[in-house]
C-alpha cells in the first residue's frame, strides 16, 4: 500500500503562485513507476494536469498549464512537487496526487494511477 497526502493549497490572486507538495509513504521504495497531479472543479470530471516518471525523469503537462506550472520530484524524499505560477481563476479546483504501480505507458487518466491522496483546494480569485 502506498499513502499519499497533499498540502500546500489555498487562496491566492490571480496572477500568484502556490506549491503543492505531495508526500509518499509505505511500499514505495521501487514500485511506483509515475507520480501525478490531477484537478476537479465543481460539476466537472477529474482531469490530468501533470506527470513525473520516476526512472526517466519525463515530465508532461496538460496544454492548459504548460509554461506555467512545473512538477518535480525528490525521490529520496518520497515527495513530488507541483509548482503552479501566473495562476488564473480557471485554475480553481481541488488538486489530487496520484501514484502509478501498475505498469503501462499512459499516465494521463485517472484509470492509470493505483492510488491518490485526499486533495487539497486551490482557489484562485481575479
Amino acid at each position: 500500500q502506498v499513502q499519499l497526502v497533499e498540502s500546500g493549497g489555498g487562496l491566492v490572486q490571480a496572477g500568484g503562485s502556490l506549491r503543492l507538495s505531495c508526500a509518499a509513504s509505505g511500499r514505495t521504495s521501487s514500485s511506483i513507476y509515475a507520480m501525478g497531479w490531477f484537478r476537479q472543479a465543481p460539476g466537472n470530471e477529474r482531469e490530468f494536469v501533470a506527470a513525473i516518471w520516476r526512472g526517466s525523469g519525463y515530465t508532461y503537462y496538460v496544454d492548459s498549464v504548460k509554461g506555467r506550472f512545473t512538477i518535480s520530484s525528490d525521490n529520496a524524499q518520497n515527495t513530488v512537487y507541483l509548482q503552479m505560477d501566473s495562476l488564473k481563476p480557471e485554475d480553481t479546483a481541488a488538486y489530487y496526487c496520484a501514484a502509478k504501480e501498475t505498469w503501462g505507458p499512459s499516465h494521463h487518466t485517472t484509470q492509470d494511477y493505483d492510488y491518490w491522496g485526499q486533495g487539497t483546494q486551490v482557489t484562485v480569485s481575479s
